[in-house]
């Protein structure tokens, strides 16, 4: 959970243990949490295959069941081999179990068609979020205007802005575009280099793709720019690539940086340095409890790739199990394995059900008047624009309140829905929105949008 999300929530808790404890009547009977992109909590069920592996990993007797499919067990055999004393309760290499990383790495080369992956690049992290917070350590140094500048989208995920407070960073925004489907523009990425080049060393460049909270999937265009703007002003590039699985709308494909880069030529192949990361934890697979996850960093000067590795031995090793679900997801069954049909079925449904949500999301919420939401091409989640009368913003501040907390605070309170406000991910000045999760199963995801619209229009009436 990102700290805006976590800040938002804790608060929440207490209240609720407060009424619950006075008695307090509330106009609802559930509590419903689209905060956040927590797909099982929410319903989703599990990958089949994904589990039967970790399960035979887990008590690894299960191997001699007649219950469990053979290319199971194929892939558990060979992950445990990978550990010491063949169980999962060993630590591993700190880099990650070998076999796993060689799979990661054919995976990478399948997607991309055909580029080059080196296992040697290929780190398994505990979630996306570890290994993001590992490169930016080893990434952050020197003083005053000398300090490492982190160049990040607004709206951003807070993971970001929360590493880069943490190690004392430089927080440089760059504003997506909500007028054009929140697309990214290098001549706004141009505009907060220059500027930041007055205060400190901007270093880094942090892509979303696709996007959280914004759930847009940049265009081939958009990141043969950007990488050139990355490789003509030096900056490591950092591509959060979670989502990949998670595109829906027609005409949008996702594209990897690595296979743009590659394809972009040596210049910038041998020269741009990139890290990308993947998890479990969203795509159709939803295991966001195993934390498993990993990152390619490519170009990495040898002397600095070995301090990364020896920042990532403090650590020890990332949850094993957790390596083990990362290597179903860049390993899964193949056409003319026994559990492929079953593998398919369900990964096509969660894909497709979410689809169909973020289609309806949108649509709903753009019959709503004050409230304006662009497509949701990818991800999880909707960031609707919304209308907030100047007599609630006064309102607000007289609660030492942002404007969109208090309209996220009054839902709740009216509802029972649980979203977080825009300013917690960053917005332009004087807009206002909330992330909302698409995970609900789609009728209670009706039933959430049409509370959403009635107490959105009593809330321009109250205000007016």
């Amino acid at each position: 959970m990102c700290h805006s999300q976590h800040n938002f929530c804790k608060p929440i808790k207490i209240y609720w243990q407060y009424c619950i404890r006075n008695g307090i009547k509330k106009p609802f009977t559930e509590v419903i949490k689209a905060n956040i992109g927590d797909a099982h909590a929410m319903g989703q069920r599990p990958i089949t295959f994904l589990r039967q592996v970790v399960a035979l990993c887990t008590y690894p007797n299960l191997l001699d069941s007649p219950s469990f499919p053979e290319d199971a067990k194929e892939r558990a055999r060979r992950i445990l081999q990978g550990c010491g004393g063949n169980s999962l309760g060993s630590y591993t290499a700190s880099q990650g179990i070998n076999c796993i990383r060689e799979d990661v790495a054919s995976y990478i080369e399948r997607r991309d068609g055909g580029v080059p992956a080196d296992p040697d690049n290929i780190y398994l992290t505990t979630g996306a979020s570890d290994g993001i917070s590992a490169i930016l350590k080893i990434l952050v140094s020197g003083g005053g205007k000398s300090r490492t500048g982190v160049m990040i989208p607004i709206p951003q995920y807070p993971l970001y802005s929360a590493a880069i407070s943490e190690l004392d960073a430089i927080q440089v925004n760059y504003y997506l575009d909500e007028e054009n489907c929140w697309a990214l523009n290098v001549n706004e990425l141009r505009r907060a280099l220059n500027e930041a080049k007055a205060y400190c060393n901007p270093k880094v460049l942090c892509i979303i793709n696709p996007g959280n909270p914004t759930g847009q999937v940049q265009n081939r265009k958009c990141i043969e720019d950007v990488i050139h703007f990355a490789w003509e002003e030096k900056l490591f590039l950092l591509a959060d690539e979670v989502y990949q699985d998670n595109v829906y709308s027609e005409g949008c494909q996702f594209h990897s940086f690595k296979k743009i880069l590659y394809e972009m030529g040596p210049e910038y192949y041998n020269n741009v340095e990139l890290a990308s990361f993947h998890s479990t934890s969203k795509g159709y697979m939803g295991e966001c409890g195993y934390r498993g996850g990993y990152m390619e960093v490519i170009n990495l000067h040898p002397e600095i790739k070995g301090q990364l590795v020896k920042l990532l031995s403090v650590r020890l090793c990332p949850p094993v199990s957790g390596q083990a679900a990362m290597d179903i997801v860049v390993n899964p069954p193949v056409p003319g394995e026994e559990s492929y049909a079953q593998f398919i079925k369900e990964k096509e449904s969660v894909l497709n059900n979410l689809a169909k949500k973020a289609k309806l999301t949108e649509d709903m919420f753009n019959k709503i008047p004050g409230i304006h939401c662009n497509p949701l091409q990818g991800a999880m989640y909707a960031f609707p624009r919304i209308f907030i009368p100047s007599k609630a913003i006064e309102e607000a501040k007289a609660h030492k309140m942002a404007p969109d907390m208090f309209y996220c605070m009054k839902l709740l309170e009216e509802t029972g829905i649980c979203v977080v406000p825009g300013s917690g991910f960053g917005q332009r000045e004087g807009t206002y929105h909330f992330r909302m999760t698409i995970l609900p199963p789609v009728e209670k995801l009706k039933i959430l949008l049409e509370k959403v619209k009635d107490f959105h229009i009593k809330f321009l009436e109250k205000y007016a």
